[in-house]
């Protein structure tokens, strides 16, 4: 695949779609955790297990794929993934019983964890100079996904039984040929043929310390976001919530993730990433603080804006991950978001047996304030495309952070600029 300077909009078109209707199946699952802790008689340790292994398979092995996509043909295995969701997880209506439950969610997250990497690798291939803005309305396709999935699961559920949700398939089926026409053919030079471990040393061995960094403050912001997204829907389902008020507060919730993926993949481009960091981070904690805590009608626009603040980093960190190591953009979006959301999916059921024990608004009382905490380690992100002065810039083809070199994709250098931060990446 070549790189050009403007922005190919079917390509990124493709990709917006794939991760629409990736994660607008995978939406389903936290809808659906009331409906199953009283199928199922299931307590908060089981509830956690089910969005932990949900988590684990949808993103933490996304290294692996993420590795086979630099690697191989990225076509197929988009197209594989986006399948494997649509049909594994509508299945879930009619298991029989809660072992059923986990293997339908388990293989239908896998499919996520399939393309998850693969797409995102591939849209800054494709968005020429406008690589956070690209990134940014990929990450909409999926905050959109799982914005509506929860409103559509409900009413779906509401009006024809859980026993008819496998229906669901049908529209992913004539997804699944759409995106056969539009997903953009592979180039074979566009894949460098090495080992895990070469392409480990290759993408991010020069640049491992910046990127863990990244990582790093991702899963504190990603845990915050799935022990809310696990067990708000059961406290509020448990003080009297309809299953369409649950379904409509986590869509609340994704939806202000979706305007702020917009909003903030547009200012990365002109002022910087740090700014933002700053910025969700420092007002998130209190907004989730009384966003737990409310109970009211203001519960929902408080969602919303919990969403806007929480989320409004989570694209923009690929951006980032991916300008700092270009030459393995699927394995390091693979890192920055599938290993992040799955290391905080692994923490799931230890956080479900906290809430057994203490409560479940105790316990996410005191992981609002987790973003919080996190603000002592932004300050030290580097910050690509910008100029000595610290004035936004479009992002010199060629740039240093503490000592190690940056390329575009074109990899023709024009000029080094120097970047002042606080850690020696050295």
């Amino acid at each position: 695949m070549t790189t050009s300077t403007q922005i190919n909009k079917k390509a990124i078109f493709a990709l917006f779609l794939i991760h629409f209707f990736g994660d607008f199946f995978q939406s389903f699952v936290r809808p659906l955790l009331p409906v199953l802790a009283e199928k199922f008689s299931l307590n908060l340790t089981q509830v956690g297990l089910i969005t932990g292994i949900s988590t684990f398979m949808a993103f933490l092995i996304q290294p692996i794929f993420g590795y086979l996509a630099d690697r191989y043909k990225t076509r197929m295995i988009l197209l594989i993934g986006s399948l494997v969701g649509a049909v594994c997880i509508p299945q879930v209506g009619i298991a029989p019983y809660f072992g059923a439950v986990l293997l339908l969610i388990a293989l239908g997250s896998i499919g996520s964890a399939i393309y998850h990497p693969t797409a995102a690798g591939m849209v800054s291939v494709y968005a020429g100079r406008r690589t956070g803005l690209s990134m940014s309305l990929f990450g909409l396709g999926g905050t959109l996904g799982f914005t509506m999935g929860p409103i559509v699961f409900a009413g779906y559920v509401t009006l024809l039984g859980l026993h008819r949700l496998p229906i669901m398939t049908l529209p992913g089926l004539f997804v699944f040929g759409i995106l056969f026409i539009l997903i953009p053919a592979s180039d074979d030079a566009s894949h460098a043929h090495r080992d895990l471990i070469g392409s480990l040393r290759e993408s991010i061995g020069e640049v491992w310390k910046p990127i863990m960094l990244i990582w790093s403050i991702a899963v504190s912001r990603a845990f915050v976001e799935q022990a809310v997204l696990t067990f708000i829907p059961v406290l509020t389902a448990s003080e009297g919530h309809s299953l369409v008020s649950v379904g409509s507060i986590v869509s609340l919730f994704t939806v202000g993730g979706s305007v702020s993926a917009i909003v903030c993949g547009h200012l990365v481009d002109r002022i910087g990433f740090r700014p933002i960091y700053f910025f969700s981070f420092a007002l998130s904690s209190p907004c989730i603080f009384v966003f737990i805590h409310e109970t009211g009608w203001l519960l929902y626009p408080i969602a919303f804006l919990s969403g806007f603040l929480l989320l409004a980093t989570l694209f923009p960190a690929l951006a980032l991950a991916q300008q700092v190591a270009p030459k393995g953009r699927s394995l390091v979006s693979s890192i920055v978001m599938g290993l992040t959301l799955g290391t905080a999916g692994v923490l799931m059921p230890l956080a479900g047996r906290m809430a057994d024990a203490f409560g479940i608004r105790t316990i996410l009382s005191c992981i609002a304030f987790i973003p919080m905490a996190a603000l002592l380690l932004i300050r030290y992100l580097p910050e690509p495309g910008k100029n000595q002065k610290g004035q936004g810039a479009r992002p010199p083809v060629e740039s240093t952070f503490g000592g190690f070199a940056l390329r575009n994709s074109t990899g023709q250098a024009r000029r080094k600029v120097k970047y002042k931060n606080k850690l020696n990446f050295k």
